[in-house]
């Protein structure tokens, strides 16, 4: 071991040491951040000095809506060029993930659905479809074949049967 250990005691010195100067630091962070919100207001925003008469006030609310219509349009401006951006950089994360080649498919999960359910999810609810296969099936009904057995004498058809046997002996 060349590396010596640090004591308990040292370790929460210096941790206290570090927490405290963070402390400092977000509290002279926190009073600039109220300076510069009073500067910037200050600019920005100029002390409100209400007309007396009526028609000066007009005038007053006048100036107030086009400069709130002027700042609407920057907003919409800059929202639409935020989404523009935003898909651009989706569009690029694609591309380089198309071209590391790494892309995991996902794995399936086996679903069970009834065919129902299946149209359902495909055509939406407002199509009211019951798929029900063996409804639409034809129903036959089974015949029954009448088998008439000849019940003849056993010993004839061993007779026929031996007759073949011959034939097939002298073809070959």
């Amino acid at each position: 071991m060349s590396e010596k250990k640090m004591t308990s005691t040292r370790r929460y010195n210096l941790k206290s040491l570090l927490l405290s100067i963070a402390a400092g630091l977000l509290e002279a962070e926190a009073k600039q951040l109220v300076v510069d919100k009073e500067t910037y207001m200050n600019e920005h925003a100029p002390s409100l000095d209400l007309p007396g008469s009526t028609q000066e006030l007009q005038e007053f609310l006048k100036k107030l809506h086009q400069s709130i219509d002027k700042v609407d349009e920057e907003r919409y401006d800059l929202e639409a060029k935020v989404l523009k951006t935003n898909k651009e950089i989706d569009d690029l994360k694609i591309k380089v993930q198309d071209l590391k080649g790494k892309f995991k498919k996902p794995v399936l999960r086996k679903v069970r659905m009834s065919a129902d359910q299946m149209l359902q999810a495909l055509l939406g609810s407002k199509h009211k479809v019951s798929l029900d296969l063996r409804a639409n099936l034809k129903q036959v009904k089974k015949e029954v074949k009448e088998e008439t057995a000849d019940v003849g004498d056993w010993r004839k058809n061993i007779e026929d049967r031996t007759d073949r046997k011959k034939m097939f002996e002298t073809e070959a």
